[in-house]
C-alpha cells in the first residue's frame, strides 16, 4: 500500500494537523513550502483553532497566577506616587504585563458587563465559551487592576458606565440572600465580583468626569498599587493607640476618604418601577448621571471578639468593631454637619474582608452599607460596596460607595497635613462638575493636561497657602441652605 505524502493529503486534514500545531512552530511552517505558507497565511479560521487548543485550559491559569502573585506580594519601600502605599515588585512585574490593551481585552474583558457590549458592538466575545466562574475571576482581576476600562473599542467605541449603572443601581439585585452587598445571590457569602467590577466602574467615570483623577490617582489611576495584603502604611503614627488597636487585624482606627453616589430619587424610582421587567433580563442602559459626596471618616476600634460559629466569618480572625464620624466635604448638601458611622469589619471563611457600617443622622439609624475590600488585609486600595436603606425597604434607595485609608491619626490638625492639598481645593469646585453632557477622556487624562493649573486652584498654589489655611477657608464659607 502506497502512503499518502503530507503534501498530498486534503485540505481539511492539514488544516486539523496545524491546528494542534504550537503558535511558534506554526509560525515556521510559513518558511516550509509554499503549500504550509498558503495553509498558515490565508486560513482565517486557523489562528482561532490554535488558540482554542492550546489557550483553552490556560485561561484560568493566568487569572490563577495573576492571585499568586498578589498574594505572595511585598513590600519594596514607598511609591512612587504615594505617600501612604508600599510599592511591590509583583505588582510592578503586574503593571507592566498588562499595560498594553491586548492584555486588557484578553483577560479583563470577560465578564458579562463586557459580553453585553461585545453583543451590542456585534463583536465575538470570546472564542470559546466561558463559564461564569472564568467571568467572576476576569471581573476580580479588572477591580484589583485598579484602574476601571470605561471605554470598549477605537474607532466605534461605546462606554461601559451606563451598562455598570443598569448593574449598581437595578433594584432587583439586592436581597436579602446576597446581604443587599456585593454577594452572589446563592446565599453563599461568596463574593459576586461582577457587582464589584460594576460598582468599580460607575465611581471611577465619577473620579473621572469630576476631573479629580490627580487628586486620588494613586487608588484610580495607578494599575495594580495597592491591591495587594498591607500594602497600607500609614504618613503618620498613631498618636492615640490603644490596646484594641493592637488586637485589630485590619487596621480599622484612622482616617478614610469615603465616596458615595446616588441617582435622584425620582429617576431611581422610574428606572426601577416603570418597567419592571423579568428578572433575568439586564435593565437598559443608564445614562441620567448621578449625584456624587467625598468625606472624611474618622472611625476607631471599639471592641474586638471572636467570630461566632455559623456567622459567616472565618474562625481564624476576630471580628472587629468600630465607630467613629463623617464629615460631608461638600456644605452645600441638606447634612453638612458630621454624622455617625458604626460596624463592624471580619474576614469571611473565604477570605476577603467583609465591612458593615450603618450612618446614624440625628441619632436615628438610616443608610447601612456593605463591602469588600480590595487586596485584603490593610490593603490600600480600600472598600468597594453597596449602601442601601437601613430597613431594607422595597422601594429603595442603593447606590455604590468607596472608602480607603489615608492615615492611622484620627486628628483634625494630623489630617490636614497627610490630605493631599489639591484634595481640598478641588473640593472648592467640585459641586460645578456635576454635568454629565461634557466631554471627558474617559482613558484617563494625558501627559500634557494637569488639573491644578487651571482657575481657582492655580490661584490658590500660586500662593502656596498652607493646606490649614485652605480648611479653614472652607469651613468658614457660607453655606447654600444658610
Amino acid at each position: 500500500m502506497d502512503r499518502v505524502g503530507l503534501t498530498n493529503m486534503p485540505g481539511e486534514v492539514l488544516h486539523n494537523i496545524a491546528a494542534k500545531v504550537t503558535p511558534k512552530d506554526l509560525a515556521s511552517l510559513l518558511h516550509v513550502s509554499r503549500l504550509f505558507h498558503n495553509l498558515v497565511d490565508q486560513n482565517q479560521t486557523l489562528p482561532k483553532d490554535v488558540y482554542q487548543f492550546n489557550f483553552e485550559h490556560q485561561l484560568n491559569y493566568v487569572y490563577v497566577m495573576v492571585h499568586r502573585l498578589v498574594k505572595h506580594a511585598s513590600s519594596a519601600g514607598y511609591s512612587d506616587q504615594s505617600s501612604n502605599q508600599l510599592a511591590s515588585k509583583n505588582m510592578i512585574f503586574l503593571k507592566g504585563l498588562f499595560d498594553g490593551k491586548m492584555n486588557q481585552i484578553a483577560f479583563m474583558h470577560k465578564s458579562s458587563l463586557f459580553e453585553r457590549i461585545y453583543n451590542i458592538l456585534d463583536w465575538e466575545f470570546s472564542c470559546v465559551p466561558l463559564t461564569n466562574k472564568q467571568k467572576q475571576l476576569s471581573a476580580k482581576l479588572h477591580c484589583l487592576s485598579g484602574k476601571p476600562i470605561l471605554k470598549v473599542g477605537n474607532s466605534v467605541s461605546i462606554k461601559t458606565y451606563p451598562y455598570a449603572c443598569s448593574m449598581v443601581y437595578d433594584l432587583r439585585r439586592h436581597n436579602p440572600q446576597n446581604k443587599w452587598g456585593p454577594f452572589r445571590d446563592d446565599g453563599s457569602g461568596r463574593v459576586d465580583w461582577e457587582k464589584v467590577e460594576a460598582i468599580f466602574i460607575v465611581l471611577g467615570h465619577n473620579i473621572y468626569s469630576k476631573k479629580l483623577v490627580r487628586t486620588f490617582g494613586d487608588i484610580w489611576n495607578n494599575p495594580f498599587s495597592g491591591s495587594w495584603k498591607g500594602s497600607f502604611s500609614s504618613p503618620s503614627p498613631n498618636p492615640d493607640f490603644k490596646e484594641v488597636d493592637a488586637e485589630d487585624p485590619y487596621g480599622v482606627t484612622g482616617t478614610w476618604y469615603r465616596m458615595v453616589s446616588s441617582l435622584d430619587y425620582d429617576d431611581f424610582f422610574s428606572y426601577n418601577f416603570t418597567h419592571p421587567g423579568r428578572h433575568q433580563t439586564p435593565r437598559p442602559p443608564l445614562h441620567i448621571g448621578e449625584m456624587t459626596r467625598f468625606g472624611i471618616m474618622r472611625i476607631h476600634v471599639t471592641k474586638v471578639e471572636e467570630a461566632k460559629t455559623g456567622s459567616g466569618y472565618s474562625m481564624n480572625y476576630p471580628v472587629v468593631h468600630y465607630e467613629g464620624t463623617c464629615s460631608p466635604l461638600d456644605r452645600s448638601f441638606d447634612i453638612g454637619l458630621p454624622y455617625e458611622i458604626q460596624g463592624f469589619v471580619g474576614m469571611t471563611r473565604y477570605g476577603d474582608v467583609h465591612w458593615t457600617s450603618v450612618s446614624l443622622i440625628q441619632g436615628q439609624e438610616r443608610w447601612k452599607n456593605e463591602g469588600i475590600q480590595i487586596g485584603g488585609l490593610r490593603s490600600a486600595r480600600g472598600v468597594l460596596g453597596n449602601w442601601f436603606d437601613v430597613d431594607h425597604h422595597p422601594h429603595g434607595p442603593c447606590g455604590p460607595l468607596a472608602y480607603w485609608k489615608v492615615s492611622d491619626s484620627e486628628s483634625e490638625l494630623q489630617v490636614h497635613t497627610d490630605l493631599p492639598r489639591s484634595f481640598f481645593l478641588w473640593n472648592m469646585l467640585i459641586h460645578t462638575n456635576d454635568s454629565e453632557d461634557s466631554e471627558y477622556d474617559v482613558d484617563g487624562p494625558t501627559d500634557d493636561e494637569d488639573d491644578s493649573e487651571s482657575g481657582l486652584p492655580s490661584l490658590l498654589v500660586d500662593t502656596v497657602m498652607e493646606i490649614v489655611e485652605v480648611t479653614d477657608f472652607l469651613e468658614e464659607e457660607p453655606s447654600s441652605n444658610a
